[in-house]
């Protein structure tokens, strides 16, 4: 591990404006960050997203008041930060870029995946070079330069959602940010994009930011990383949904992976990996309250909990497929499971009887018609949506007698429609109705956590 090197990740609330930029350009400092990894600024990916669903059927005078949004927003910050003639050079190279880009796409009337990742780059793009400039009037004592992640960051080239290649990204990291581990600069670069092998640009999916920054940390086997948000850390729950939510001062990676992977809004689920396989401790705190104490996530907590946290994923469909050839039958899973590969769905919770088995995905899942096809090829599916997927994240829980009980016991007249148990010592899981959820977690965080 090479002593000092902090890879610090801001998210696009802490880009927001230049207001933003400023206080995170403040913690950016105080903490000696090393490599500050941003996203875009806030709202920016999502009128990016409107963009590529626009040019298949809007105008390209409706294209150009869309793309207008983006650069005016750019354009306000550079203004506030008073950023050189050099930094608003590169913006306009951007914005033409930007313009070029979504023109043939409107031509074509075609939004491709490969497209789509290249529009979907340009605002973590814009913001980086905008931080840079920010966090360069504040460090005037060490040289504070904008590095383009495609250089370092290889993947594959499944487009929207791609795989980064750590064999690679290692090789070229050691190539090209040397400067980081023995020369004292500063490097501000882009969450959530790479590069494949033919020199495309890939994402890695919405929320990847958090996963750029954590490979990153990996290559350089930093000391730690930071996660900054608009939030003082991970709490026990949902604020939202429980008035007696409180902050988590240290988790376990196990527990922060599976309140990450069954609906905490806090941490990209896939983001815990990269750390976890060089054992790199990873911090959460706000950017607006950078003194407030924050969450550090570790591998070896002093305390462990039976119950540390819970989380709800909303959304959830629940799938039943029925076929009475399952019995006694092998490879009917199999099958199952194929069609969700070649679909490229991933399965939260499932459960088996007899003659059926029943998984829950996400409700976008329904409006995969082929998916649904295809499973009905393997028997009758019936599907249940508007449901919600309670986990109760904590310790040695499928070896605790009598958890179960105080569970149902604690949820009362709430109907359970599945139940998930076994497959982890740090998970229980189950399913609602969404209408319950929230009274289902209140419930339980007064019985388990007070």
């Amino acid at each position: 591990m090479s002593q000092g090197i902090v890879v610090s990740k801001f998210g696009g609330t802490s880009m927001a404006d230049a207001t933003a930029m400023r206080r995170s350009a403040g913690v950016a400092k105080l903490k000696n960050s090393s490599i500050v990894v941003v996203s875009a600024t806030s709202g920016t990916t999502n009128i990016l997203v409107e963009l590529s669903q626009m040019v298949t059927n809007s105008t390209w005078e409706g294209c150009k008041a869309t793309i207008q949004k983006i650069i005016d927003n750019h354009l306000q910050i550079a203004r506030d930060l008073e950023v050189p003639e050099a930094c608003m050079h590169d913006l306009d190279e951007l914005f033409k870029e930007l313009k070029t880009l979504v023109r043939g796409m409107n031509l074509l009337k075609e939004a491709s995946p490969k497209a789509c990742d290249s529009l979907f780059s340009l605002g973590e793009r814009m913001s980086s070079r905008l931080f840079t400039e920010c966090l360069n009037q504040l460090r005037e004592d060490t040289e504070v330069s904008c590095f383009d992640v495609r250089t370092v960051l290889r993947t594959d080239s499944n487009f929207g959602k791609a795989e980064p290649n750590f064999e690679m990204i290692k090789k070229l990291t050691d190539q090209h940010l040397l400067d980081v581990k023995y020369a004292g600069r500063v490097f501000v670069t882009q969450g959530f994009i790479g590069r494949d092998a033919d020199g495309a640009t890939t994402t890695l999916g919405r929320g990847g930011s958090d996963y750029s920054a954590a490979i990153l940390a990996y290559a350089l086997g930093a000391e730690k990383l930071e996660i900054w948000t608009d939030v003082a850390g991970i709490a026990t729950t949902d604020p939202r949904l429980c008035s007696n939510a409180r902050p988590i001062d240290v988790i376990s990676f196990q527990e922060a992976a599976e309140l990450a992977s069954f609906g905490a809004k806090v941490l990209h689920p896939t983001t815990l990996l990269p750390a976890m396989w060089a054992d790199i401790p990873v911090f959460v705190g706000s950017s607006y309250e950078p003194e407030k104490e924050g969450t550090w996530i570790i591998k070896d907590p002093k305390e462990r909990p039976l119950i540390r946290a819970m989380a709800v994923k909303k959304d959830q469909t629940l799938l039943t497929l029925k076929n009475p050839n399952m019995l006694h039958a092998h490879g009917f899973l199999f099958d199952v499971f194929k069609v969700f590969n070649q679909h490229r769905v991933s399965v939260d919770s499932i459960t088996t009887s007899e003659i059926s088995v029943s998984m829950t995905v996400d409700d976008s899942t329904l409006l995969n018609r082929t998916l649904l096809e295809d499973l009905r090829q393997l028997g009758e599916v019936l599907v249940e949506e508007d449901l919600s997927l309670i986990s109760l994240i904590g310790n040695n829980i499928n070896h605790t007698p009598g958890l179960a009980a105080e569970i149902f016991n604690a949820l009362g007249d709430i109907n359970v429609r599945m139940i998930c148990l076994g497959a982890s010592k740090h998970n229980f899981c189950f399913l609602v109705n969404e209408q319950r959820a929230g009274d289902a977690i209140d419930r339980l965080h007064t019985r388990f956590i007070g």
